[in-house]
């Protein structure tokens, strides 16, 4: 049959009015509406109830309204238990099984060897076949000379079949025809009268199964919606967001007028589904996000679901799952053990959430089981619930999840791994969440149906088509009834609405650009008509569609964006004629706005907290002032509050790790040489075993925290760059005149402004005629410019020397990196370190070391004593600079006040 003859089959044509009429005056069972969705099956069945009401009925028959899916399904069902010559009716194959046959396939052929993305092909392969055989195109493949692409599905296509009769097995593109005999005998019962309702057009197969469906004798007629005298406009909007948010702003208006329904066409849903749905819920809902608030149904739907995997309930749960796999993402790790859906979620939710934070300071990116086991053994004494569990998984990992077995063997071992970790959680699950734990469990019982197609297989790859299958399915939990429908393109066919409003519209998307399967050859897709199969035929589908809307509804709205960026868009030439004019939409202010608008401010200064009481800073080192000289109000926050953010694990080791191996390696060595003639006196043999051992002690000692961060060639790699940089570091010193060493990471109790901190002392030297030098090792950029003026931004050498030292004469940061060594700092006498010249001879506004003494110690007393008064004013010493890389911007608001500053210096 020809694509011209299946567009327009031969049958009779019925109004909607009649359909109705006929639905009504039959007897039940006699006429059946056969629809291109369910969606328009549910839609008609609706308006068969309501008028039904209408009629002053409370009760009748259910009228039969079916899709054509359904139809056939329900024909196969039948012949299963029907007496005929016809050999008997396999069960087609599901989706995900069909899908793995053609994966086993294209990995066991000599062109599916060479593929990168087996999955993917096997997926454009399937579909290629089933058009073949809904488009009959069996013939015209015969008839052409393939491309390489098309000669690889011409190998594969007859091994697909060969297998599925071997196996007795039937793909579902096949039941129209395997059902089509068992009609043709007529061993079915069929109703006097099939009415193929708002359908645009007819495959071959759908032309062939509805005359096979008259030759049974029942008689078949088509039907479609009524034309509505529609006013239709078009409406250009600034761009994407502004163009929903106008129809949502339209689509309440309508609601608030009396509309019943209401239709929004988005013809690429799926790409703005989040978009829509947060604009939306603020236009129906405006504080819908406020926490706290909880609202009943609202009043849109849309026909497009979320992957299931996408779902919190069945992502708590695949996490779990692949959690007992090789490795997995921190991240990943972090939410399982912060879900809800596990045991002890609810019971031990804040302590998980403090373990979390500290987990965080130790993982790597990726971690195993038995190394998150681990950690939590080591931090999680609050947390013993989550410490079994770990512990039941490890077991059961050992003992059921290796080696090769069967998906319906996996599908038990994972609803047993589930049950172990106490899935679905503790609390009470909501409505939404039910459906979704209801539809997980059919999603793995079709997994465990696998046994009809895949062979034996590993948990990886078990766990990897679970996870696909979840990706796969589209799934959103059931609402009542709500008048706002928003559609894709083919699930607005055959709908009709008191209201319309199409968007995307755009030259850019519509029509949209045809996809032909790569599999068959062009030329047989466009000679048989297929609506992706060329430029002319897609051209073609989208005049129906738009021809269709344009008559679904008394106001129809056909939208498009004005601009993407800075790109300029025109509306599609589909609609470029139709009148611009601006629709009638209330005006409704956005929530936020609404709220400023009525706001009565009142001007507090908040720049003084709680004064501190006791003298002694919990954990407070040089940092408390370091952060006080930056921003009183880090101090506070960080000091005070213990405000923090968390972590982020990342790879290897970071520059904070690098450095505190520097330390640790030159406070080992000096803690054996301890002077300066010991360094002279021992020979190059020697210090390289010294440092050698003071090396690996440091990366040990990392490694009890991390301890798969430095390992085999990596650890190698590290122990020489540190001991390279320790011996550059070393001859330096060399250089020196005679010292000792008379302190080593020594830690130091100092007291300023009313405070007590701890601190640890890199090190203090002494010279041969007692003069004292006080040291900390850099890593990164340093400037004796750190350590002077107002606000120093390196305050922890004064400190030291005010506080701990008040002898020493030099302090200076001891910068060890490659390719740039040496003292940075200031010290009273020239002969003190190299490369630091006398205060006297420096750029400084002090005339002598006292002076300069005097000045650190009064600053840091002031600094000290505004974090004692509770000093916590927003006053970062440099903008931008020192709030770059702070993370309290979300406590302080500095971007936001800043922002608002320019706004009134703008208006103003």
């Amino acid at each position: 049959m020809s694509a011209a003859a299946a567009e327009s089959p031969n049958f009779p044509s019925f109004s909607h009015e009649e359909v109705f009429a006929r639905l009504i005056r039959e007897p039940p069972g006699q006429v059946c509406v056969i629809t291109p969705n369910r969606r328009l099956a549910q839609s008609l069945l609706q308006e068969a109830g309501a008028r039904q009401l209408a009629r002053g009925l409370a009760l009748w028959d259910t009228p039969d309204i079916i899709s054509l899916a359904g139809f056939i399904e329900r024909a196969a069902d039948a012949a299963r238990h029907a007496g005929s010559t016809v050999l008997p009716l396999p069960l087609p194959l599901a989706p995900e099984q069909s899908r793995a046959l053609w994966e086993q396939l294209l990995r066991d052929s000599d062109a599916g060897s060479s593929l990168l993305a087996v999955t993917q092909a096997a997926r454009l392969a399937h579909e290629a076949w089933r058009l073949m055989v809904s488009w009959r195109l069996r013939r015209s493949l015969r008839d052409v000379v393939p491309n390489e692409d098309a000669a690889a599905f011409l190998e594969w296509a007859p091994r697909y079949e060969r297998a599925l009769r071997r196996a007795g097995q039937l793909d579902a593109a096949e039941l129209a025809d395997q059902v089509l005999p068992f009609i043709r005998e007529r061993k079915l019962a069929l109703p006097q009268q099939a009415i193929a309702y708002g359908f645009d057009s007819f495959t071959p197969q759908q032309a062939e199964f509805l005359a096979g469906v008259r030759e049974a004798g029942c008689a078949v007629a088509l039907s479609g919606p009524v034309d509505l005298a529609a006013t239709v406009l078009r409406a250009p909007c600034a761009d994407a967001e502004g163009e929903i948010r106008r129809a949502a702003a339209w689509a309440r208006s309508r609601l608030e007028a009396g509309c019943g329904r209401i239709g929004i066409v988005v013809p690429d849903l799926a790409a703005r589904r989040a978009a829509i749905v947060r604009l939306f819920s603020a236009a129906m809902a405006p504080d819908y996000a406020l926490p706290g608030v909880r609202h009943g149904v609202l009043p849109f739907n849309l026909s497009l679901g979320e992957p299931l995997s996408a779902h919190a309930l069945v992502n708590s749960a695949l996490g779990l799952l692949q959690l007992l796999g090789r490795d997995i993402e921190f991240e990943r790790a972090s939410r399982i053990i912060r879900s809800p859906f596990i045991a002890g979620g609810e019971a031990e939710r804040t302590a998980r959430a403090a373990l979390d934070v500290e987990l965080r300071r130790h993982a790597e990116p990726r971690l195993a089981l038995e190394r998150l086991r681990a950690m939590v053994a080591g931090h999680g004494g609050d947390c013993p619930q989550l410490r079994r569990l770990l512990e039941a998984l490890g077991r059961f990992r050992r003992d059921r999840l290796f080696g090769m077995q069967a998906p319906s063997a996996w599908a038990r071992a994972v609803s047993e791994v589930l049950s172990l970790a106490g899935f679905p959680g503790e609390r009470p699950l909501d409505s939404a969440e039910y459906q979704t734990l209801k539809r997980w469990h059919e999603t793995v019982a079709a997994f465990a149906a696998l046994d009809r197609v895949s062979p034996r297989m590993a948990y990886a790859d078990a766990l990897s088509r679970l996870r696909r299958m979840a990706a796969d399915t589209l799934f959103q939990p059931e609402s009542p009834d709500v008048p706002v429908q928003i559609l894709g393109v083919l699930e607005a066919s055959g709908q009709t609405f008191d209201a319309l409003w199409v968007m995307g519209l755009g030259d850019d998307q519509w029509p949209p650009p045809c996809r032909p399967n790569p599999f068959l050859p062009l030329a047989v897709q466009r000679a048989a008509g297929l609506p992706q199969g060329s430029a002319e035929a897609a051209l073609a589908a989208a005049r129906r569609m738009a021809s269709h809307w344009c008559a679904a509804a008394s106001e129809v709205v056909l939208s498009h964006s004005l601009h993407e960026g800075d790109r300029e868009l025109q509306p599609s030439p589909l609609i470029a004629a139709v009148a611009e004019a601006r629709p009638d939409i209330n005006v409704y202010p956005e929530f936020g706005a609404a709220i400023h608008a009525a706001r009565i401010l009142t001007a507090e200064p908040d720049a003084v907290g709680p004064a501190f009481i006791g003298g002694t800073v919990a954990g407070g080192g040089t940092a408390l002032l370091k952060d006080q000289a930056a921003c009183p109000f880090r101090a506070f926050a960080r000091h005070r509050l213990h405000a923090a953010s968390p972590d982020a694990p990342h790879a290897g080791l970071d520059a904070a790790e690098r450095g505190t191996l520097v330390h640790r390696v030159l406070a080992q060595a000096w803690m054996q040489l301890r002077d300066s003639a010991t360094l002279l006196a021992t020979g190059s043999d020697g210090l390289d075993v010294l440092l050698a051992a003071a090396a690996e002690a440091a990366i040990e000692r990392i490694r009890r925290d991390r301890p798969t961060v430095l390992s085999g060639r990596f650890a190698e790699i590290e122990k020489r760059r540190l001991i390279a940089l320790a011996r550059a570091w070393l001859d330096e010193d060399r250089r020196r005149d005679p010292f000792a060493v008379v302190a080593v990471e020594d830690k130091r109790s100092m007291v300023i402004g009313g405070l007590e901190l701890q601190a640890r002392l890199d090190r203090v030297d002494e010279t041969a005629d007692g003069r004292r030098i006080i040291i900390d090792y850099k890593t990164g950029n340093a400037a004796a410019g750190q350590l002077l003026g107002e606000r120093p931004e390196e305050p922890q050498l004064p400190l030291y020397l005010v506080t701990t030292e008040p002898g020493a004469l030099a302090v200076a940061f001891a910068r060890v990196r490659a390719g740039k060594r040496g003292y940075v700092g200031l010290a009273r006498d020239a002969d003190l370190l190299p490369g630091i010249r006398a205060l006297a001879d420096a750029r400084t506004p002090y005339d002598d070391w006292n002076g300069l003494v005097a000045a650190w110690r009064d600053e840091l007393e002031r600094l000290a004593g505004q974090f004692a008064a509770g000093a916590a004013a927003v006053d970062p010493k440099r903008q931008p600079q020192t709030c770059g890389f702070c993370d309290l911007g979300t406590l302080c608001r500095i971007r936001e006040r800043s922002a608002g500053m320019d706004d009134e210096g703008a208006e103003e």
